[in-house]
């Protein structure tokens, strides 16, 4: 079983608390909640967000890291956000996600494909994203096909980017050969 942290970024985790399903990631994956003070601070922009994220730290569910100047994360985040040949500059949240997870041996959870996707690749990053998560909680018993599809539409209602239409769709363009 894996146990490294997982790193959220703003668009994952405010797919699940749009649609007040946090509890899922706690099922799944108790204990691996992180959360960079950059996502902190974009999801605390919202009231609502800010008061959820609030409420699973406070209830140990959820921890807050802080990237402190002058770390390996630190250097890792200001490449990150600075515009380099080659690389396009990538939001804090993105960024200190990314920073996290080279640093700690965890995992990335993005939605932001256009954004991490060359970082995944050049790091060699576990990632996973709100489908993938969906994906899982199905896999393990945790959700229905239904739910999943009532998850999915409930998110799209809440303009949060999915890829595909239904839940179900995204199942049959991920079944192993």
């Amino acid at each position: 079983m894996l146990t490294d942290p997982i790193f959220f970024d703003t668009d994952c985790l405010s797919a699940f608390f749009w649609v007040r399903q946090e509890h899922l990631l706690q099922i799944l994956y108790p204990g691996r909640l992180v959360i960079p003070g950059e996502t902190y601070t974009e999801l605390s922009k919202v009231s609502h967000l800010k008061a959820q994220a609030d409420g699973m730290i406070s209830r140990g569910c959820l921890q807050l890291e802080n990237i402190l100047v002058a770390s390996r994360e630190f250097t890792i985040f200001s490449q990150l956000t600075t515009p380099q040949k080659g690389h396009v500059a990538i939001g804090d949240g993105e960024a200190a996600c990314i920073a996290l997870v080279i640093t700690h041996n965890g995992t990335l959870a993005s939605n932001n494909m256009r954004d991490v996707a060359q970082y995944v690749r050049q790091y060699n990053l576990a990632h996973i994203t709100t489908a993938s998560i969906l994906k899982d909680a199905h896999g393990q018993n945790v959700i229905t096909e239904q739910q999943g599809n009532d998850l999915w539409k409930s998110m799209l209602g809440k303009r949060r980017k999915l890829p595909n239409t239904t839940f179900s769709e995204y199942l049959a363009s991920h079944l192993k050969p």
